[in-house]
């Protein structure tokens, strides 16, 4: 599958940009439109547009049309794609930009019929939904707040156990689309937009409302601090008898770059029990390649809960 060195230093001249080689790496994970690619590199459409043509141009990512949407994704060629792969190969696996930039795409990507991007997700949503209702997501619940809306199977699940369900989103789309499938399916939802796709903020939360009987955290794209954060808002919300469930990507617990190396589990257990939180199920799940850590606790009414060490409440995004 070799080239010409002509096209090869086309291919360099193309990657060899942070921003480029940024999207990139998106899009060598799954197909994205402007608007997504924008919110999670944080620049404006037009400037992302700009970086696209010039990786289109060379051949290295593709446009394709899904609906109303253009969607970029990497070249179908075999030698582009062999380019791409081997060049984001030499990339850290825990360096925090690519890390951070998955986060936020997976946030932000999800489709206007509501349902997940990919096969492999939908059934992740049925496993994760399965876990919530055999844990205890049942009616009759009173109110249940769910915070992400990734999975629209754990939203179903949600409104099918309470009398009041809310949701918070973390960007347009996604609001979107997740009030899209609520009307496709026939259950009622209120949908509350985020105020920015960087993250859930403390505004954001006390927004969705109070007394929550359960709290469902899907994704929420939080780690360390910024998850014990997110936990202690929420749990303020809860009623004593009120549970939480939450699912979170193994990879996003881990703290390798750290001097104490923390199992995520360990890590999960420690947050919510800082945040006056009693774990009392945690599961690795894994569907199609894809490692979710999972947990229900419920509030712990002999711990108050506290902000994670070094950590303030914050208006600001919880990310």
């Amino acid at each position: 599958m070799a080239v010409s060195q002509s096209v090869l230093l086309k291919w360099l001249r193309a990657a060899g940009e942070p921003s480029r080689l940024r999207l990139l790496g998106l899009c060598a994970d799954a197909a994205l439109s402007v608007c997504d690619l924008a919110q999670v590199l944080a620049q404006s459409e037009p400037r992302v547009s700009r970086h696209l043509k010039i990786l289109c141009e060379a051949g290295l990512i593709e446009r394709s049309r899904q609906g109303q949407w253009v969607h970029y994704r990497l070249a179908a060629s075999a030698q582009a794609m062999s380019f791409a792969r081997g060049l984001l190969a030499q990339v850290e696996r825990r360096d925090p930009v690519p890390l951070g930039d998955r986060t936020r795409a997976r946030a932000v990507s999800m489709p206007d019929t509501g349902e997940p991007a990919a096969g492999e997700q939908s059934r992740l949503g049925r496993t994760l939904a399965g876990f919530a209702t055999a844990s205890g997501l049942i009616a009759p619940l009173g109110a249940v707040l769910v915070v992400g809306v990734h999975h629209p199977q754990l939203l179903e699940s949600a409104a099918a156990a309470a009398r009041e369900c809310t949701a918070l989103a973390p960007s347009r789309r996604a609001a979107q689309a997740a009030s899209a499938f609520a009307q496709q399916r026939g259950f009622a939802c209120r949908v509350v937009k985020a105020a920015s796709a960087e993250g859930f903020s403390a505004a954001d939360i006390a927004r969705a409302g109070s007394f929550f009987d359960a709290v469902i955290l899907d994704h929420p794209a939080s780690g360390g601090e910024a998850l014990a954060r997110l936990l202690a808002e929420v749990r303020a919300l809860m009623t004593p008898a009120g549970h939480l469930w939450i699912f979170e990507r193994y990879e996003s617990l881990e703290n390798a770059h750290e001097r104490v190396v923390e199992h995520p589990l360990a890590r999960l257990r420690r947050l919510l029990g800082a945040a006056g939180l009693y774990c009392e199920r945690l599961s690795p799940i894994e569907a199609d390649g894809e490692h979710v850590l999972a947990a229900v606790s419920r509030v712990d009414a002999a711990r108050p809960g506290q902000l994670g060490v070094g950590a303030t409440k914050s208006a600001g995004p919880l990310t």
